[in-house]
């Protein structure tokens, strides 16, 4: 499901009414921070996690740390809880055996990266990972989850929409409030351009943890987009990033279909948006993330755009990195 729109929006009627509920989520999930026993590993593991609901810029945030990483000298694995998947024991996803009903889409995108396990408990998860030969753990979400000692966490954010409302589920986007998070947090990076940063400043003021800021950038394919006529399609957090990416490059988006995050990409679904695009005489464009849910049949149909995080100076981040290994 797409978030309600007044989440987004300064507060009102709804977030105002839901209100209490969210200080019963937040008191929950301080509860079971304070009270929960975290297991520390004998490798780092550092959390890419967030406080909003939702997309945030999570995925290309784990590439990113896992290709310094590597490019640092490190055997990172990735752990995920394999959302949307239906293996429900810590398993090592296998590109070539696993699809994104196995293991969830994230993981499987992730898998192509570094060595990725899918675990309900990510403690099991990152154990596995860490005896098949990790030196360094990735945790792909799973900041509010305890029981697993964090030695880095950075907690991504969209810069455009920040922390929506500022309340706590269902008032607003928030697993927690913002300055209950910024406490345990050891980074804020926020993704966006120059105004959406400008905007996150001016509206939630800096952080009180180091601020990185990074924003979304199209690889090179030798696709040339300029005028191209496209039906994009997106099942992830803020599907409009995405089209705003293509009309970035030059396309000529004539329908953007936003669809719900993580949405199975089913053979009706498909043929109805195959449909469209032929009588707009358009082609099919989607994101990575959405390409690895497609049918086997439309995997040729349709083009995607993969996208990598920049960072604007890895220079904090990076002695961070050092100090703990």
């Amino acid at each position: 499901m797409q978030p309600p729109k007044f989440w987004h929006r300064p507060p009102g009627l709804w977030s105002t009414l839901l209100s209490p509920l969210g200080a019963i989520y937040a008191a929950g999930t301080a509860q079971r921070l304070a009270k929960a026993k975290s297991i520390q590993l004998e490798i780092p593991v550092i959390c890419v996690g967030n406080i909003n609901a939702g997309g945030t810029g999570k995925t290309p945030t784990v590439v990113a740390i896992v290709q310094r990483l590597l490019a640092l000298g490190h055997r990172p694995h990735i752990v995920s809880r394999g959302y949307g998947g239906s293996i429900k024991s810590a398993t090592r996803v296998d590109e070539r055996a696993h699809n994104s009903d196995d293991v969830g889409d994230e993981p499987l995108l992730l898998a192509a990266f570094a060595p990725t396990w899918v675990s309900p408990d990510r403690t099991i998860g990152a154990q596995l990972a860490a005896s098949q030969g990790a030196d360094v753990i990735v945790l792909d979400d799973g900041f509010q989850n305890p029981g697993l000692h964090k030695d880095l966490s950075l907690v991504v954010v969209d810069a455009a929409r920040g922390f929506g409302n500022g309340k706590v589920l269902p008032a607003g986007p928030l697993r927690e409030p913002v300055s209950v998070g910024m406490k345990r947090a050891d980074f804020v990076l926020s993704i966006g351009p120059k105004r959406a940063q400008n905007h996150f400043i001016q509206t939630w003021g800096a952080p009180s943890c180091p601020h990185l800021k990074g924003h979304l950038a199209p690889l090179q394919t030798g696709m040339d987009w300029q005028d191209s006529r496209v039906l994009a399609f997106a099942g992830i957090g803020y599907p409009q990033k995405f089209f705003s990416t293509l009309q970035e490059l030059g396309a000529n988006v004539v329908k953007s279909e936003a669809l719900d995050d993580h949405q199975p990409l089913s053979k009706p679904l498909m043929l109805r948006l195959e449909n469209e695009a032929k009588l707009l005489g358009a082609q099919l464009v989607t994101t990575e993330k959405d390409a690895t849910r497609l049918p086997d049949e439309f995997r040729a149909k349709v083009l995607t755009i993969p996208v990598r995080l920049e960072i604007e100076d890895w220079s904090a981040l990076d002695a961070a990195l050092t100090k703990i290994f």
